[in-house]
């Protein structure tokens, strides 16, 4: 059976790209859909997908970044599945396909002496090699996937003051819009703290610790939604 995993954390994203691309290639997938909020950790269709599989079954997703929130739960949750006889397909970053661990566990399976359990030992010490070079691979794919995250950020940023060098005044004009220093900085550091993004506060948690008006921190953060926005 293929089931295709498709998730979103904030209003302001559109999981239809996300279906579009799974169905694309495995048009016969049952499509589980989530729309993971900052107000609850509970994944309750992953839940449910995860209680429906049987060995051999595969999930595809459009990125391992679908899959989990940060590297280190999207690890656990892979080497669960694999351990499971589940087929586990990302779309963005193929190369972590459970499928190539196999091929390459497969590979090795040829390396034998007349010795039994030496024989037993080597394979023990082979699959451990590659779980940890698949646990590199995917905390890789994660902190790639941040880098894009911030590369965007930056691209903006440097868009912003090549408007304001040809001598356009922000936030003046209709649809372009001044942004301050200050503003800046908050919004980086809610970028870093808040579990919607790269941290894993929740909101009051923030605003607590920024010492920041409401008003101000779901402003930023809507702001910072739409910049990301898939």
């Amino acid at each position: 059976m293929e089931y295709g995993y498709c998730r979103i954390s904030t209003k302001n994203q559109s999981i239809q790209r996300q279906t579009d691309n799974i169905l694309k290639g495995y048009p016969n997938a049952k499509i589980y859909q989530e729309a993971f909020t900052g107000t609850t950790i509970d994944r309750k269709e992953w839940n449910k997908l995860k209680k429906a599989l049987r060995l051999g079954d595969t999930i595809v997703f459009d990125s391992v970044s679908r899959m989990s929130r940060n590297a280190d739960e999207g690890i656990s949750e892979y080497m669960e599945l694999l351990e499971k006889g589940i087929n586990l397909v990302f779309l963005k970053e193929g190369y972590i396909n459970t499928e190539v661990y196999q091929e390459q566990l497969k590979a090795n399976e040829g390396i034998t002496t007349d010795d039994t359990d030496l024989n037993e030992t080597i394979m023990k010490g082979i699959r451990e090699y590659l779980k940890r070079l698949a646990t590199r691979q995917i905390r890789i794919a994660f902190e790639q996937s941040e880098k894009e995250v911030q590369d965007l950020r930056v691209r903006t940023k440097e868009g912003l003051k090549v408007v304001q060098s040809k001598g356009v005044v922000l936030g003046r004009k209709e649809g372009i819009k001044i942004e301050t220093k200050k503003a800046v900085k908050m919004k980086e550091k809610i970028m870093k703290l808040s579990k919607d993004f790269k941290g894993n506060l929740k909101d009051t948690e923030v605003i607590e610790i920024l010492k920041i008006a409401r008003g101000s921190y779901y402003k930023y953060k809507k702001e910072l939604q739409k910049l990301i926005k898939d």
